[in-house]
C-alpha cells in the first residue's frame, strides 16, 4: 500500500512540476507581448509625426493606419484560433509577435487621451490587480469552471451594450460598462489561469502541442490584461 502510494505521490508530483512549468511558458510569453505592445505603444504615442500617420489633426479623424491597427489584431486572433492544428508553434510565434506590435499600434492613441502620468498609474493598477488574479486562480481549490458559462454571458452582454452605447453617447451607461468591464475580467483571470493550470498537466511536455497551447494561453491572458487596463483607464485616467 505505501508502495503504491508513493508512486501516485511521484506521479502527482511529477504533473504539478509540469504544469508549473507549462504555466510559467505561458506567464513568460505574456509578459513578452504585453512589454513589445507597451513599447511600441510608447514609441507611437509619443511621436507626434508617427501619430500623423494614424490620426488626421486637422479633422481628428482616423486614418487608414490606425483602422488597421485597430482591426488587424482581431484577424490573427482568429488565425491563430482557427488554424492551432495547421500552423507550426514557429508560425504561430511570428503571428503572436505581429499581433502585439500591431495592437501595440493601435494603442498609441491613448496617449492622446490621456497624461502619461495616469496611463502609468492604470498599469500599474492593472498589473498588481492582474498579478494577484492570476495567483487566485492558480492556487485556489474551488472549481471556477462553473462560472464559465456567465462569465460568456455577461461578455457577450457587455459587447452588446457597447456598440449600443456608440450610438447612444450615455456617460452614464459608459460608466456602467467601464465597471461591468473591470469586474469582468478580474474574474476571467483567475478562471483562465486555473483554466491554463489544469491544461498543463494534460499536455506532454515538448511537443509542439505544448508550445502552441502555452502561445493560445498566452494570448489569452494577454487579452484579460489589456482589457482590465483599458476598462481602469476610463476610471483612473486623466483627460489631456
Amino acid at each position: 500500500m505505501d508502495y503504491q502510494k508513493d508512486i501516485i505521490d511521484s506521479n502527482v508530483a511529477q504533473q504539478q512540476a509540469i504544469s508549473r512549468t507549462f504555466t510559467s511558458r505561458v506567464m513568460t510569453y505574456m509578459a513578452a507581448a504585453i512589454a513589445i505592445s507597451g513599447v511600441v505603444a510608447y514609441i507611437f504615442g509619443t511621436d507626434i509625426g508617427l501619430l500623423s500617420y494614424m490620426v488626421d489633426f486637422e479633422t481628428g479623424s482616423l486614418k487608414t493606419l490606425a483602422w488597421v491597427a485597430m482591426f488587424a489584431p482581431f484577424g490573427l486572433v482568429l488565425l491563430m484560433s482557427a488554424g492551432i492544428n495547421k500552423m507550426s508553434a514557429t508560425t504561430m510565434l511570428i503571428v503572436f509577435v505581429a499581433f502585439s506590435v500591431l495592437m501595440g499600434i493601435s494603442l498609441s492613441t491613448i496617449f492622446l487621451i490621456y497624461s502619461l502620468g495616469s496611463i502609468y498609474l492604470t498599469f500599474f493598477v492593472t498589473s498588481i490587480t492582474f498579478g494577484i488574479m492570476a495567483v487566485v486562480g492558480y492556487y485556489t481549490q474551488t472549481d471556477l469552471t462553473k462560472f464559465g458559462g456567465i462569465l460568456r454571458m455577461v461578455l457577450i452582454g457587455l459587447i452588446v451594450a457597447m456598440v449600443v452605447n456608440m450610438f447612444m453617447g450615455s456617460a452614464t451607461m459608459d460608466y456602467v460598462i467601464s465597471m461591468i468591464g473591470v469586474l469582468l475580467f478580474t474574474g476571467l483571470t483567475a478562471y483562465d489561469m486555473q483554466k491554463i493550470r489544469l491544461m498543463g498537466t494534460q499536455i506532454e511536455a515538448g511537443t509542439q502541442t505544448e508550445s502552441k497551447m502555452a502561445l493560445m494561453g498566452a494570448l489569452t491572458l494577454y487579452l484579460d490584461f489589456i482589457n482590465l487596463f483599458l476598462f481602469l483607464l476610463r476610471f483612473l485616467g486623466n483627460r489631456n
